[in-house]
C-alpha cells in the first residue's frame, strides 16, 4: 500500500505543477497555454503509460485449473538520466505571444520530469492607443526539483487458472482520494501457455506462454485559483490505456526460477482541463470553460529479465524491463496451483 499512495504523492506533484502551468500560461492566450502545456506533460505520460502496463506475469508456467495467485505489484520507472524527456526546447517564433524576460529567441525548458527553475517569460501587447499591458510569470519546474526521478505506479492483481494452459488475470487500484487527487485503476488480461499441449509437458525444464494484458487508469486532480487566473471547478482529468503483447519464457523449478518476455507495448493518454477560467491580470483578460485537451501516444518494443522465489503459500519476484522507459517491478504473491 505504501507504493500505491506514494504514486498518488507523484501524481499529485505532477498536476501541481501542471496546474500553475495551465493557470499561468493562459494569460498569454489558449493557443499558448494548449502548446506550451502538452510539450511540458507528454514526458510524464509516456513514463506512465510504460510503468502501468508492466507487472503481468511472473512465470510463463501457467496455472491449472483452479490454480490461483493474488499479487501487490509495484513499478518503478527511473528518469535520472533521460535528460531529453526531463527538458524541451521552447522557440518563441512557435508562439503568439509568449516571450523570455532576457530577450532570448529559444531556451530549453523544464517539462514535468525535470527541475529547471527560474526561467521567466512575459506576454504584452498593446490594449488602448500607446497603452501597453505586460505580465511576467516564471514557468513550472517538475518533479526532479522535488528530487522525485522516477514515475512510480503500484495495483493488485489476480490470477487463476483455467483449462488447457490458460490464465485470465486481472488488476485493480481502488479509487483513492488524498490532496485533492481521485485515482483509479482496472485492467485484465490472459495468457496461454504453449508447452501444456505438449506430451513431455510434465518433464520440460522450460515454460513458453503468450500474454496480452489491458490497462485503465483514471486520475483527476481539483485544484484552487492562483492570483492571475480566478475560476471555478478547475480540475485535470487524465486517462491511461495501455495494452501489451509479450511472449514469455521460464524455468520450472520447485523454489527458484527465473523468466524473461519480449513484446510490444501501445498505450495513450488523454488529458483534459476542465472548469471555468478567468484571466484578470495581463493584457488577454478572457474567460475560458473547459479549455483543452491533450493527447500522448506510445509505442515500442519491451523486454524484461525477472526471477521468482515460492516459499509454500508466498512468492516473491523481481524483474527489470528495457524499454523507452526502463522499470523495476517488484510482486509480493500469495495463492497455490
Amino acid at each position: 500500500m505504501k507504493r500505491i499512495f506514494l504514486f498518488v504523492a507523484v501524481l499529485s506533484g505532477v498536476l501541481s505543477n501542471a496546474q500553475s502551468n495551465v493557470n499561468d500560461l493562459l494569460a498569454a492566450g489558449i493557443e499558448d497555454a494548449e502548446r506550451f502545456t502538452n510539450d511540458y506533460l507528454a514526458p510524464v505520460s509516456e513514463g506512465a503509460i510504460y510503468s502501468f502496463s508492466n507487472g503481468w506475469y511472473n512465470s510463463a508456467d501457467a496455472k491449472p485449473l483452479g490454480g490461483f495467485e493474488i499479487s501487490i505489484i509495484g513499478n518503478i520507472s527511473p528518469f535520472k538520466n533521460k535528460d531529453d524527456k526531463k527538458a524541451f526546447v521552447l522557440n518563441t517564433a512557435d508562439y503568439e505571444n509568449l516571450q523570455f524576460a532576457d530577450g532570448s529567441p529559444s531556451r530549453t525548458v523544464s517539462s514535468a520530469l525535470g527541475d529547471l527553475e527560474g526561467i521567466m517569460v512575459f506576454v504584452e501587447a498593446e490594449v488602448a492607443p500607446g497603452v501597453n499591458v505586460r505580465e511576467d510569470f516564471e514557468l513550472p519546474s517538475g518533479l526532479a526539483s522535488e528530487n522525485i526521478n522516477f514515475v512510480p505506479s503500484a495495483f493488485l492483481q489476480a490470477s487463476v487458472g483455467l483449462i488447457k494452459g490458460t490464465e485470465i488475470k486481472v488488476r485493480f487500484l481502488p479509487k483513492i482520494n488524498t490532496d485533492n487527487v481521485d485515482v483509479g485503476l482496472y485492467g485484465f488480461g490472459i495468457q496461454h501457455d504453449f508447452t501444456k499441449h505438449l506430451p513431455a509437458d510434465k518433464v520440460l525444464p522450460v515454460a513458453i506462454s503468450a500474454v496480452i494484458g489491458y490497462t485503465h487508469l483514471d486520475g483527476t486532480y481539483d485544484f484552487s485559483d492562483t492570483d492571475i487566473i480566478a475560476g471555478q471547478n478547475q480540475r485535470i482529468d487524465t486517462e491511461i490505456n495501455t495494452w501489451v503483447f509479450q511472449a514469455v519464457v521460464s524455468t520450472r523449478l520447485p523454489v527458484i526460477n527465473f523468466y524473461g518476455g519480449l513484446g510490444y507495448l501501445t498505450g495513450k493518454s488523454k488529458t483534459d482541463i476542465l472548469g471555468t477560467y478567468i484571466v484578470q491580470s495581463g493584457p488577454f483578460q478572457e474567460t475560458y470553460t473547459d479549455p483543452f485537451s491533450l493527447s500522448e501516444d506510445a509505442s515500442g518494443v519491451t523486454a524484461n529479465l525477472g526471477t521468482k522465489l515460492k516459499l509454500g503459500f508466498f512468492r516473491i519476484n523481481v524483474d527489470y524491463t528495457i524499454a523507452e522507459f526502463n522499470s523495476l517491478s517488484l510482486g509480493l504473491n500469495f495463492g497455490f496451483r
